[in-house]
């Protein structure tokens, strides 16, 4: 990884993904620093807006946590939220923007050690990419 790190804003669900990265924590697992969590009890919770919004504020890219499908504990939240982030990626595209700097998971809260996998890999991912064309640094 280079000097610069990359600024990744993470919608992270209560009861999953979120106490996956506990879990990662705790143990001690190695991962990239450059996330910025932000916990939402849903994944569904996650308007396309919040996420296009990251990314017009200078965020290198945007990752969604939920819970595995048919296992959400509102029932269906994780079906709407994998609708909002392919119409978030779907509104990326349209305004320029390239739609893989979105990306949605599914993590279940007992697998920190796949959390830190997604946000190593992500990481990778948005190094390769580079910096975001949105210059505007509100993510420091």
């Amino acid at each position: 990884m280079s000097g610069k790190r990359k600024k990744i804003v993470a919608f992270l669900c209560n009861w999953c993904t979120y106490t996956a990265a506990d879990l990662a924590g705790t143990s001690r697992l190695k991962y990239e620093p450059d996330i910025r969590i932000l916990r939402v009890m849903c994944s569904s919770r996650v308007d396309p807006v919040f996420i296009l919004k990251a990314l017009m504020d200078g965020a290198d890219g945007v990752l969604v946590g939920g819970c595995e499908l048919g296992d959400c504990h509102y029932q269906r939240g994780n079906y709407y939220a994998r609708r909002k982030v392919a119409v978030a990626k779907k509104i990326a595209a349209d305004m320029g923007l390239d739609p893989e700097r979105i990306r949605l998971s599914w993590i279940s809260a007992s697998d920190g050690p796949r959390f830190a996998e997604v946000v190593n890999e992500f990481t990778r991912e948005i190094e390769e990419k580079g910096d975001t064309p949105v210059k505007h640094e509100a993510y420091v």
